[in-house]
Parts: structure tokens; sequence; C-alpha cells
């Protein structure tokens, strides 16, 4: 059984989260630019904002993969030193770039 939305949505009534995929995909706006501009922004923040330990913890749990406590084990702290150090580079991140888009 057809839908009576028009033909570009047509569907099965059971599939309408695919209906609502199609319309988003064809009506969504493009945010391309703004991701750009906040991967930009990412990046000078980290630069700028962290203490050199922050970027290196930030680094090695995001970008390299490892758990908390392979960087504590790596650098001979405790892992709740690992947590608390990351958990502070995500707030001045934040912080920084609240204001930035």
């Amino acid at each position: 059984m057809k839908s009576t939305v028009s033909d570009d949505y047509s569907t099965r009534s059971s599939e309408w989260i695919g209906d609502m995929t199609v319309w988003l995909r064809k009506n969504g706006e493009d945010n391309s630019d703004q991701l750009s501009r906040l991967r930009r922004q990412l990046r000078l923040a980290r630069e700028r904002e962290l203490t050199p330990r922050q970027r290196q913890f930030l680094t090695r749990y995001f970008d390299d993969g490892l758990s908390m406590k392979e960087i504590a084990e790596e650098m001979g702290v405790d892992p709740s030193t690992v947590s608390r150090t990351l958990r502070r580079a995500k707030e001045r991140l934040r912080r920084a770039l609240q204001y930035a888009l």
C-alpha cells in the first residue's frame, strides 16, 4: 500500500523513517562550511588554550585511541589523573569554542 505523500517521498506506511530520511536529504541544509570552520577553530584552540600535558593526553586518547589506563601506564601517572586532565582539557576547549561559531 502506497502512502498519499508526493511521488518523491512515496513509500509504504511502515517506512516512515526512510521517508523522513529522503526528505531530510533533499531539504536539509549543507553544514560543510560550519564543520570546516569548527575544525579550524578546534585545531587553533588545541594549540592555544591547552597546556602541553593536556594536549598530549588529548592526542593519545582521541587521536591515537588509547584508553585512560594505557595513557596512565605510559606516562607513569594514576588513571584518575588522566581522567581529570582530559575533563579539564575538554572543558577548556568547550569554553574556547563556545563563541567561535
